[in-house]
């Protein structure tokens, strides 16, 4: 029993203007429509209109032979509902779907007045059936196709914004990677030289606060500019330089009119792998450089080391594939490639303007 309140209720909140007025609610701006609405018209509803015309046509043979105008009549029209579809199918509005279904709807009555008054009453009465059937017909596939497209764009649209959601925790998450056993050797570093009143401590504080200060951010950034990414690398190879002592040495070449954006935490991920695979397990150490130059509309950024370079059948890390995901994410010109450098290992980053 308390069902029937239920859709009496749902009945009387019904959205009315849709029986005079039809059509899905949502307009789409015209970035959704560029970013979800890109998937192209379906050819097969051509095929099937097209095929159910002729069969339709042909299963009526004796009204054709009276009539053989029906043919190019019918097919005509069919072209003129599948040019409608096609522009509603661009941009499902209710608008465009309203200006359509009046639209054929004034030519049809302007038409059937027109039969009338040119004594033509008799056959106006006879095929109105017919006609008012076919109408209806057209008039819902319209309405059929453009509540479907409209639902089409807007699951995209949530599909998308799911994956962007999803990208960002990956983003985060792959920030987060900032290496924890970097951090507490870090620490343990200073705490021992604190003990110990060595005089690295106060210089290692210093760049450990300003290398912190620079790093936190990065959990709330999708893109930073490369000034501040190489404030970052500078902080962190200057840590590393105190805690390795002359097993690293390292040079920058960054020029300060290389302006560019990128995800954070890009270049310090190439320079940590540079260190982990270039330097640390050599017992003379190694040395480290970044460079930046312009080629064109392109900015090349350069990691290399003079390690032992790439194993034979290397295989991409975790950091190195999330990197390799924020950039095609944030920056789809942009590319990033390892090779050999004979020694070492070169890592090669294009960023586009």
């Amino acid at each position: 029993m308390p069902a029937a309140p239920s859709r009496l209720r749902q009945w009387f909140c019904a959205d009315w203007s849709q029986w005079f007025y039809p059509g899905p609610r949502r307009a789409f701006t015209a970035d959704e429509m560029a970013r979800a609405g890109n998937q192209p018209w379906p050819i097969g509803i051509d095929q099937y209109l097209y095929v159910n015309l002729i069969v339709l046509l042909a299963a009526n043979a004796p009204w054709t032979r009276k009539m053989p105008w029906l043919w190019p009549l019918a097919l005509g029209l069919g072209w003129v509902s599948l040019r409608v579809a096609r522009w509603l199918w661009r941009s499902p509005t209710r608008r465009r779907l309203n200006v359509a279904s009046y639209g054929v709807g004034a030519v049809v009555a302007g038409g059937g007045i027109a039969l009338i008054k040119g004594g033509w009453r008799d056959e106006a009465q006879t095929y109105l059936p017919l006609v008012l059937g076919i109408l209806v017909a057209v008039l819902t596939a319209w309405w059929l196709l453009t509540l479907f497209r409209a639902e089409q764009i807007e699951g995209r649209l949530r599909e998308l914004a799911e994956q962007d959601a999803a990208l960002r925790l990956q983003t985060r998450l792959a920030t987060a990677q900032i290496q924890p056993h970097f951090l507490f050797n870090t620490l343990a570093s200073l705490q021992h030289w604190v003990d110990t009143g060595d005089a690295r401590a106060a210089p290692l504080l210093r760049d450990f606060t300003a290398y912190l200060r620079a790093t936190l951010p990065m959990f709330e950034r999708e893109l930073q500019p490369l000034a501040d990414e190489i404030e970052m690398v500078r902080r962190y190879l200057a840590i590393m330089q105190a805690r390795l002592g002359a097993r690293l040495s390292f040079a920058i070449d960054v020029p300060a009119d290389a302006d560019a954006q990128l995800p954070p935490g890009i270049v310090l991920t190439l320079v940590e792998n540079a260190i982990a695979h270039g330097v640390e397990p050599q017992l003379r150490g190694g040395h480290i450089d970044v460079a930046a130059r312009r080629d064109g509309e392109r900015l090349v950024l350069t990691v290399r080391d003079d390690g032992p370079g790439l194993a034979p059948g290397w295989g991409e890390g975790v950091g190195l594939s999330n990197t390799r995901r924020r950039l095609l994410h944030a920056c789809p010109g942009c590319t990033l490639t390892l090779a050999d450098a004979a020694p070492g290992c070169n890592a090669t980053l294009t960023l586009t303007s």
